[in-house]
């Protein structure tokens, strides 16, 4: 089975973001489903989305507590009970024991100030996102750490479309 025009071929910051557009399908965020790819000379080191830390109940089990204290998006990062994206790609890499030092990072959304300085001392050197998010001092610091972000927009697809059947048949 073909999904793809051979003409129609993503590039590799097309191919990685659609890899962190499918990271956030499997959050368990009711506000924002958010996905995340560290990459180094065209491999994937790691991969992340926003959710409870593992064996803990979830939002969509519990409810968001951020949504029952009105808190707004953007503030009060601790007062969540799921663990961002970024920060789930860094831990996968620290725990599989792969260094990411130089990698790139694409993520569906631009990071939080707690993920900018996690990805700071990271060495991650470079970010590109699909959308962005109101964080100032976030992005003053990775200005100041010397990381290039980039803004990427890539076409939607639908992953639903893609039969799986039919690619192991």
């Amino acid at each position: 089975m073909k999904l793809n025009n051979i003409n129609n071929r993503p590039s590799w910051h097309e191919y990685f973001m659609r890899i962190a557009m499918l990271a956030a399908t499997r959050s368990t965020c009711l506000r924002r489903q958010v996905g995340a790819v560290i990459v180094k000379d065209k491999k994937v080191l790691a991969t992340g989305y926003n959710g409870s830390p593992s064996g803990l109940k979830h939002c969509l089990e519990v409810g968001c507590m951020r949504e029952e204290m009105g808190i707004p998006s953007g503030q009060r990062h601790e007062l969540c009970r799921a663990i961002h994206a970024e920060q789930n790609a860094i831990i996968q890499a620290a725990t599989s024991g792969v260094s990411i030092s130089g990698g790139t990072l694409y993520s569906t959304t631009f990071p939080c100030i707690l993920c900018a300085k996690m990805l700071i001392n990271a060495q991650i050197k470079e970010i590109y996102i699909a959308e962005g998010y109101p964080d100032d001092l976030s992005r003053e610091m990775l200005d100041e750490a010397g990381i290039t972000i980039h803004r990427l927009t890539i076409k939607n697809v639908d992953l639903s479309d893609i039969n799986v059947e039919d690619m192991i048949k």
